[in-house]
This record gives structure tokens, sequence and C-alpha cells, in this order.
């Protein structure tokens, strides 16, 4: 029975890395990226609450007088 040549396996699975490699760079080296996302100033509208028109006071049973 004639045995496996396995002298030429390091030199093709050697070159077949190195070339996806070179692949691989090539496709990401030509991707266009989005552009960096840029911070939108927003201007909050301001909206009345009936609560806000007017000044109030909660009071706390702990912050009442002692009676």
């Amino acid at each position: 029975m004639p045995q496996l040549d396995t002298s030429t396996w390091f030199i093709n699975i050697v070159s077949m890395i190195l070339t996806l490699f070179i692949v691989f760079q090539l496709k990401i080296s030509k991707h266009s990226y989005p552009m960096d996302p840029v911070a939108k100033t927003t201007k909050m509208a301001k909206r009345l609450t009936p609560w806000e028109s007017k000044w109030t006071k909660i009071y706390s049973p702990l912050s009442l007088p002692q009676q």
C-alpha cells in the first residue's frame, strides 16, 4: 500500500493562510466606514405645569411642630 506524501502539506497550508490573510486585509481596507456621530444640540421646550406656576410645599409629618 503506498504511503501518503505529506511533504508538501506544510507549504500548502502556510501559503493558504497567508493568501487568506492578504485577501481579508484587502477587503477590510476597501470597506468604507460611516462618519463618527456628531452630537446634535436639541432645544428642550419648557412646559408649564400647574404646580410649577405657583409655590407649593409638602409638609412631612416629621417636620411638623410637636403638639
